[in-house]
């Protein structure tokens, strides 16, 4: 009998998921005094149906005969300022997310159940509530297909009316937690890629698709912030509106994605509507600042920000519409110009003239469902574009003089004498040259040597005089030169501005089939000597030591960077170029560290770049032949010992300089200091004598023989004060980034003072430690020498070849 009464109840057994749910029917209020009694039912719930679905079938018979997603609406109704529904929604969405029969999730989405959740009046006052209902929502949408969807939509005469799952999650697309934009994204997906034609019908039908042009605007207002940002004048924190430039460009790209992502869904309804919007309320607007169709009404953003936005855009929206939409406009800019009054004049019952087979896709694309002057505007103008570009001769017969630059479009941009306009016109151009999208005609008059080959399988007569017409290739020299100007700026732009341009730059030496001339290669020859001088500058700086480890480390990232493909390639470098400011040095060890970071870069960025220049294959790494082992040490005895002491080991006294050194902790110490270079590396010992050997000592400190800087204060002769350096930073980049980032000087470094018995120990130990250092120092530069030797001659005699 004890037995019995003791047994431990089996908490997944259908007599106590009963006993459960006649507990919660017996709640007929929930406030904040029975509050945690309901939310612990609720637990056990879900935790007994979750259970059930997975193992005992006769639990969720028992689920639906009790209709337990019932009481769970009713539980919302009956609650009273408990916040009960914070918990509930979250239980509910564990309950449906684990279930894994298609018997289960087709109940629970049944009986206008979830409906009922979902349009329940919440307040959501800002707390987390809104967190948990998104995540609800987008738990509710993961079990969505072609048999389910229908259980959640309300029809009337063939058509969806209401759709409360998607009608309620549009509510928190622009909330402010990103958490919940991404709920929300993640969701709508999920429903467009159940592809049912009633619900596209819906969603593709105001006001529901007013989303999409929201959507659209929205990237489009996130443009106009960007650009305020680029145009600033005012700016007190540079590195902090770098920061914004990134979060903003960031946030852009992600909806770009996004973008992407609903165009990637198979069905022409919801793709030509979030096209014509994206076209129309986006591309266009960033297409007028290159178009320069009349005056600016003051309302339009900058050419470089427009050159980035679309070179961005290119790059995540993919498509053949898209491309030689942007393609057509920025090269044939003089084409719109010509439309421009007759846009004015037309009338609703004007006729747009079909042209050749390139533009009608892109009639049909910019063709919306809805109607409006604007959209009609730009219809026309297509096909008056259309009709005007017809014939390939046109393209053939492109003059190439100087009234080009008069044209609109790319054309005076990519000749402009603003850097950054010219960067970003040509990083437009090259994402649009390597698109596999790109018509052979718009391809061929680009001209780029990687669009033969696919002009040529055309099987068309017209490619090969299009390829010759091609205007970029026969201005290729005077871009070059411009790009070339650009990498010997002075003062010099930021070391990642270089790299970009030196991208550039390779990439247009690949398509240019003849060298450089003369002028072009003296040019370079000096940014090359330049970046050289500033590498020895820096054997003269506190991190020389690290030099060729930086130089082997930079080389390959730097060759990764060279062979990007435009596709991939952030174009947000041309922002940072256009709000360039020119920094201020530090001596700093932090900042010292990254300007010889910053020296080494564009070292490496040369050495790659003359391989194209004057050998136009890839060059062989030159730091492969970097070899220690040749290199002299110091001609100290004990040098082994010395230079593989650690803190605390014990190594012999030598040649040690007995001397004294006071700590905070434990004053005065009587110590001995011992300088020894070995190679590359370089290190300064402090030692104590040991107890019980006279002739040896223990290391008690131990600092980095590069950047010591011995000197001598000049009211006490006896004291070298030693400036101290972090030993070895980490080569991440986001480490160096953060050094070069601080802006505090000399307290960044250590300083040690140590005193001797009189003036001229001290000075002799100065001598000591500036010899050791200056070994040190050779063997780099003897390491470094074959890197650094002046190739000028051989350079010419390429040239000459």
């Amino acid at each position: 009998m004890w037995r019995t009464l003791w047994r431990s109840i089996d908490r997944f057994s259908i007599q106590h998921f009963k006993y459960i749910i006649n507990e919660l029917r017996m709640i007929k209020v929930v406030d904040k005094v029975n509050k945690e009694l309901v939310v612990d039912l609720l637990q056990s719930i879900v935790e007994i149906v979750t259970y059930g679905d997975r193992h005992d079938p006769a639990i969720f018979e028992c689920f639906m005969e009790y209709q337990v997603l019932g009481e769970f609406v009713r539980t919302l109704k009956i609650s009273r300022n408990s916040r009960i529904e914070a918990p509930l929604l979250q239980y509910l969405s564990i309950m449906i997310q684990n279930m894994d029969t298609d018997h289960a999730i087709y109940y629970c989405l049944s009986n206008d159940y979830i409906n009922s959740v979902i349009t329940h009046q919440y307040e959501f006052d800002g707390g987390d509530l809104a967190s948990y209902y998104v995540s609800f929502l987008r738990v509710v949408s993961s079990k969505l297909n072609r048999d389910t969807l229908c259980l959640l939509v309300k029809v009337h005469e063939d058509a969806v009316v209401s759709f409360p799952l998607y009608s309620e999650a549009l509510k928190f697309a622009y909330h402010g937690e990103k958490m919940i934009q991404t709920a929300v994204r993640a969701l709508t997906l999920n429903i467009y890629n159940v592809s049912d034609d009633m619900v596209y019908q819906f969603i593709t039908t105001p006001p529901v698709s007013q989303y999409f042009s929201d959507l659209v605007l929205s990237i489009r207002k996130q443009c106009t912030h960007l650009d305020a940002l680029v145009d600033a004048t005012d700016v007190s924190c540079p590195l902090k509106r770098t920061r914004e430039l990134l979060v903003e460009t960031d946030k852009i790209v992600d909806d770009l994605y996004y973008l992407e992502d609903i165009l990637s869904v198979e069905d022409s309804c919801l793709g030509k509507m979030v096209t014509q919007n994206l076209v129309s309320l986006l591309v266009f607007p960033m297409l007028l600042p290159l178009l320069q169709l009349g005056q600016s009404n003051g309302t339009d953003i900058s050419a470089v920000t427009s050159l980035f936005v679309l070179s961005r855009l290119l790059q995540v929206v993919q498509g053949e519409n898209m491309v030689n939409f942007v393609a057509t406009t920025i090269l044939y800019a003089d084409a719109f110009s010509t439309v421009k009054d007759a846009t004015e004049g037309i009338t609703n019952g004007g006729n747009t003239q079909e042209g050749s087979s390139l533009f009608n896709p892109l009639n049909e694309m910019v063709c919306p469902e809805t109607k409006g002057a604007e959209n009609f505007k730009m219809n026309y103008l297509l096909g008056h574009l259309s009709e005007h570009l017809s014939c390939d001769s046109y393209i053939a017969s492109f003059p190439c003089d100087d009234t080009l630059k008069e044209r609109g479009g790319i054309y005076p941009f990519i000749f402009s004498d603003k850097q950054s306009l010219m960067l970003a016109s040509l990083m437009l151009l090259l994402v649009l040259a390597e698109s596999k999208d790109l018509d052979y005609r718009l391809a061929g008059l680009i001209g780029f040597r990687q669009t033969k080959t696919r002009m040529q399988k055309t099987n068309d007569s017209s490619p090969s005089q299009v390829f010759d017409g091609g205007f970029f290739v026969r201005h290729l020299p005077q871009i070059l030169h411009a790009l070339l100007k650009v990498l010997a700026s002075e003062p010099p732009l930021s070391v990642q501005i270089q790299w970009h341009t030196g991208w550039l730059l390779r990439k247009l030496l690949i398509f240019q089939e003849k060298k450089p001339c003369s002028h072009d290669v003296h040019l370079f020859n000096m940014s090359y000597q330049q970046s050289c001088k500033s590498l020895r500058k820096e054997l003269k700086g506190c991190w020389f030591d690290y030099i060729p480890d930086t130089l082997r480390n930079e080389w390959a990232k730097c060759k990764s960077v060279l062979e990007e493909s435009s596709q991939s390639k952030d174009p947000s470098f041309v922002l940072e170029l256009s709000c360039h400011q020119p920094t201020c040095g530090n001596t700093a060890s932090a900042l010292a560290w990254q300007s010889m970071v910053d020296a080494v870069k564009v070292f490496v960025l040369h050495l790659h770049l003359k391989a194209f220049i004057f050998n136009g294959d890839p060059y062989e790494n030159p730091l492969t032949n970097l070899k220690s082992s040749s290199l002299a040490i110091s001609g100290r005895k004990y040098v082994s010992d010395l230079s593989s002491a650690s803190f605390g080991s014990e190594t012999s006294l030598g040649s040690g300089i007995p001397c004294k050194i006071s700590f905070s902790k434990v004053g005065a110490r009587d110590i001995y200091m011992i300088p020894i270079a070995t190679g590359i590396s370089g290190k300064l010992l402090l030692l104590e004598k040991h107890p019980l050997h006279s002739k040896r000592g223990v290391v008690i400190a131990i600092a980095p023989l590069a950047g010591l800087n011995p000197k001598i204060d000049v009211n006490h002769p006896t004291w070298l004060h030693l400036q101290i350096r972090e030993f070895g930073p980490s080569f991440d980049e986001s480490k160096t980034r953060s050094h070069g980032q601080n802006t505090s000087s000399d307290e960044e470094c250590g300083r040690w003072t140590i005193g001797f018995p009189d003036a001229k120990a001290c000075d002799a130990a100065r001598l000591l430690v500036l010899d050791e250092i200056n070994k040190q120092r050779y063997s780099v530069e003897g390491l470094l020498a074959p890197l650094l030797q002046d190739r000028s001659e051989n350079s010419t005699n390429c040239q000459e070849e």
